[in-house]
């Protein structure tokens, strides 16, 4: 018995209408995450271990700070897709659909602290 239709199997989009869009976005935070994890770690280590004013002086420059930035915000948005995709699979019913918001706004709420705080000591 087959559940999708000839289009929905020509357009690889299946029974739930999204088909590989989510794979496909993780496909490409994890790549982009193998690239930016390895610097930020390389870039926060240079600046690690150095006194208030030099850490402050180090994260004013562009290529710290943007490499800070997209790697809290590429991170988080993964883990949060990921977390997601498991409340998918493991929940039901308005459980699922709280649990959905309140990862949602947790993620948002730690995006947007990191960056307010390398605003902060970027500025």
């Amino acid at each position: 018995m087959r559940y999708l239709t000839d289009r929905k199997r020509a357009q690889g989009l299946g029974a739930s209408g999204q088909g590989t869009h989510h794979h496909w976005q993780m496909m490409v935070s994890s790549i982009l995450l193998c690239v930016l994890v390895p610097l930020f770690v390389f870039t926060f280590g240079i600046g690690f271990g150095g006194t208030y004013e030099e850490v402050v002086a180090y994260f004013s420059r562009p290529f710290p700070a943007i490499l800070t930035a997209l790697t809290l915000v590429v991170g988080i948005v993964h883990v949060m897709n990921e977390a997601q995709e498991a409340i998918e699979d493991y929940m039901s019913g308005i459980a699922r659909k709280l649990t959905y918001i309140a990862v949602g706004a947790f993620s948002y709420a730690l995006i947007a602290a990191g960056l307010f705080a390398l605003v902060k000591l970027a500025l």
